[in-house]
């Protein structure tokens, strides 16, 4: 011992202390050492080394350089989905199952490192020899890859004098050659690109290795993908709740969920957000949310110590090409929640294709999200960053310039999508230039409705910077479109800002028309029938002003539905008819047929159905006649309301089977066109028809099919086909029924108010129909009994849809809740 301990320069004692077992784990320099005293061969002394090093864990290892995983972030919330996809390829890792690498992709401060840590830490346990962690710096000061293989092999025990002999390349299959064999969980924290980590990933085997970056890397082959976001709504405000105790964020638990979403439910933000409140213990949430409300100060006041939003965002920033990084800049100005390539187009005065090779530069470097529906989307926190760079970085002329070019292109394409269902227009002009110009009505109408939030932002701009020409313009667009979409619930706004825009120009005849619109919008979209009332007579007065004849007949129109939404039949009556004889006697027939349709419903309501059905057949053969000035969508539009007008009638003369063959004649028509809220109203109308032909299996599918049209019907609608489907026996097995009423639940068909004042016009509903059509009785033979009692049902549906609306309105009955699109 004493001769080893001379030629090694180990100690007596320490040699003493390793061979009585004290000293498990010598350090590696004592077993170099004592090999070199007992003249080891290599092979022996690699031996050896390797002995000693077995009996060290391999996760202990805290030397300078290694790579152990820092400690997990404790209030770790949410992504529970994600964290089950990283245990789920825990579990594949032995085997030849699933991809034995994972890439955590995602902008600036969404949590990927604390999402990579909290698994290695909860999967520890099931990779034995050992979890290491390398930072490789990806956004500040990136680790060279050779570093970063260095740091894992040592970590994982390689000697220095095998690693001499090795190059890069050498380096690199060992690399491989031991998390193969080994069963090792690799973290791989905040990769700059593909060729930082290529050299450190396996070829396969046991280990898992997950890397975190702010880009896809879409170059790396054979990988598993977990793109991260922001948190939901219950995500954020959990953790939240966590950080600042339950007691205290429950006491004002509004204003929590408000700094959830003014932190854009951001990970880093909401942590930083936190930390203010738990520092600031005098602080009440409310106040915090003041102070994160003002969208020029909100990133400024993200931050804590040396922890700043902002800060994330800008090592980003720094890396990109002056083209990304001035689209980042413009992207900031776009109104709406997501947007195209065609966006970027507009805004940088470059085609599509081009914008698009750019704003993938921004997906790549984790500044804007591609969605799978292939639209891109900037997070709320980085827009405001970007719109920051922008005031510092760019002239306000050319902030203005960009401004207006994407004001002009959204307006733009607006008006030529609108006027592909306008009758004097359709396909764009072979000169317009717009970088995507739709190509069909149905493109047309998917880009009116996808990009409402930015073109409807962008009227509004221009109301405000004084364009009215631009204003008016767009609105007159929307003149037919807007009945395609009638529960889009902006329509009022805009032909509220396109009359007062005429008015701005003391334009009468433009002013009248867009009165008449908004009369319309009014009355069928909000349900606002005085005003709309008020707005067709205002209407008329301004048409009469311009000599505008065409408008005048337009105002009585839209004056006779208002009336009529009202329940006062003599007053529609004389609307309608006026307007029907001013139209005759000066030849102007474009509103005519609503004209007609409107007097012929009044009639029916005032008990003179059979007149009624006179007058909708006038409709039909004046849109069928050679010549007919209506034609194209219009006249479909026309077919569809009058064909349900036709059932109506039918309905109440007890003739059902001609009231079916109408109904459904109109919904055909009424589906063709996409008119979802008129073919829910004759769906209805057709259940009550087969229903008293005792067709009762039909009606169920048929009122089925009205619940299966969702949020694009009207709820009066859904609630009124919903209590009738009630109303039907359930079919037994044997081909019969039950008298038991079907039961379920349709989301926002329950809940209907059964008391009140509604029983009150139930029984109103009734007397008027009564007096009108007569007693209210049984007719027919019928399958099962209570057949007078469902006509007491379809009435009371009519009173549920008066007290749901108003007590100012009545005399409707089901299906009935619209009169057709704006009569300009």
């Amino acid at each position: 011992m004493e001769e080893l301990s001379e030629a090694s320069g180990v100690s007596v004692r320490a040699i003493g202390d390793m061979e009585r077992g004290r000293s498990l784990v010598p350090q590696r320099r004592t077993v170099v050492a004592l090999a070199e005293g007992l003249g080891l061969t290599d092979d022996e002394r690699e031996a050896l080394l390797s002995t000693a090093r077995s009996a060290r864990p391999t996760r202990a290892v805290a030397a300078a350089g290694t790579a152990v995983p820092p400690r997990t972030v404790g209030d770790f919330t949410g992504r529970e989905p994600q964290l089950a996809l990283l245990r789920a390829a825990a579990e594949r890792a032995p085997g030849e199952g699933g991809a034995s690498v994972w890439v955590v992709s995602g902008p600036p401060g969404c949590g990927k490192t604390t999402l990579a840590l909290k698994a290695a830490a909860e999967l520890a346990e099931r990779f034995p020899d050992g979890c290491f962690m390398v930072d490789l710096h990806g956004v500040d000061g990136p680790v060279d890859s050779g570093e970063a293989l260095l740091k894992l092999l040592k970590a994982l025990g390689v000697s220095d004098r095998r690693l001499a002999q090795e190059d890069q390349q050498g380096r690199a299959g060992l690399l491989r050659a031991l998390l193969g064999d080994r069963r090792c969980l690799v973290v791989l924290d905040n990769a700059r690109d593909e060729g930082q980590v290529r050299t450190l990933l396996p070829a396969g085997g046991r280990s898992l290795v997950l890397i975190t970056s702010r880009r896809p890397l879409t170059g790396l082959e054979d990988v598993g993908r977990l793109p991260l976001s922001e948190m939901g709504r219950a995500e954020a405000v959990g953790l939240l709740r966590r950080i600042l105790g339950e007691d205290r964020a429950d006491a004002e638990a509004a204003a929590v969920a408000r700094v959830a979403e003014l932190c854009g439910r951001l990970p880093l933000a909401l942590r930083v957000a936190a930390n203010w409140l738990t520092v600031r213990s005098g602080w009440t949430v409310d106040h915090l949310v003041r102070r994160l409300a003002d969208e020029e100060r909100r990133l400024g006041a993200l931050a804590a110590g040396d922890v700043r939003v902002e800060a994330a965002f800008e090592l980003s920033y720094r890396q990109l090409t002056g083209a990304a990084a001035r689209m980042l800049r413009l992207l900031s100005l776009v109104p709406g929640p997501d947007m195209t390539a065609a966006y970027g187009a507009a805004l940088t005065a470059t085609d599509v294709v081009d914008a698009e090779d750019v704003m993938e530069e921004l997906v790549e470097a984790g500044l804007l999200q591609a969605t799978f529906t292939g639209r891109y989307q900037l997070h709320d926190l980085i827009r405001l960053y970007g719109r920051g760079r922008l005031s510092h970085e760019d002239e306000p002329a050319e902030r203005e310039a960009a401004d207006d070019r994407l004001r002009a292109w959204l307006l733009d394409t607006a008006v030529v999508a609108g006027r592909w269902y306008q009758p004097d227009h359709g396909a764009p002009p072979p000169s317009w230039d717009g970088p995507v110009p739709p190509g069909s009505a149905a493109e047309a109408r998917d880009w009116l409705q996808s990009e409402a939030p930015s073109w409807l932002a962008a009227l509004r701009a221009a109301a405000h910077r004084g364009e009215h020409v631009r204003v008016v313009e767009t609105a007159h667009a929307m003149e037919w479109f807007c009945d395609l979409w009638v529960h889009w619930g902006h329509w009022p706004e805009v032909f509220r800002l396109a009359a007062d825009a005429a008015a701005a120009i003391d334009d009468p005849s433009m002013r009248a028309f867009h009165l008449n619109c908004h009369s319309w919008a009014l009355n069928t979209c909000e349900q606002r029938h005085r005003e709309a009332v008020e707005r067709a007579e205002e209407a008329l007065e301004h048409a009469r002003r311009a000599q505008d004849v065409h408008q005048q007949v337009s105002a009585l129109v839209h004056a006779a539905s208002g009336y009529r939404q009202l329940g006062d039949a003599r007053r529609t009556a004389d609307r309608a008819l006026s307007a029907a004889e001013l139209a005759e006697t000066t030849g102007h027939y474009e509103a005519w047929p609503q004209a007609v349709r409107l007097y012929g419903s009044a009639l029916r309501l005032l008990g003179r159905a059979e007149e009624a059905l006179a007058q909708h057949r006038r409709v039909l053969a004046f849109l069928d006649a050679p010549g007919c000035p209506v034609t194209g969508h219009v006249a479909d539009i026309f077919r569809a309301h009058t064909s349900q007008a036709l059932g109506a009638a039918c309905v109440s003369l007890g003739r059902w089977r001609e009231a079916v063959a109408h109904l459904r004649s109109a919904q055909a028509r009424s589906r063709r066109i996409g008119v979802a809220h008129r073919e829910a109203e004759q769906l209805l109308l057709l259940g009550e028809a087969l229903v008293e032909l005792g067709e009762v299996e039909e009606a169920r599918h048929v009122l089925g099919q009205a619940l299966a049209l969702g949020d694009a019907a009207d709820d009066n609608e859904l609630r009124a086909a919903r209590k009738l489907l009630d109303t039907l026996p359930v079919a037994t097995p044997s081909g019969g029924s039950a008298a038991a009423p079907v039961q379920g639940d349709v989301d926002g068909v329950e809940g209907l108010d059964e008391g009140g004042a509604g029983g009150v016009r139930v029984a109103q509903l009734v007397q008027h129909h009564e007096a009108v059509d007569g007693p209210v009785v049984a007719q027919g033979d019928h399958p099962y009994p209570g057949r007078a009692e469902l006509r007491r049902v379809r009435l009371a549906l009519v009173a549920d849809h008066v007290g749901l609306a108003g007590d100012d309105q009545g005399g409707r009955e089901p299906g009935e809740l619209f009169q057709g699109g704006p009569q300009r």
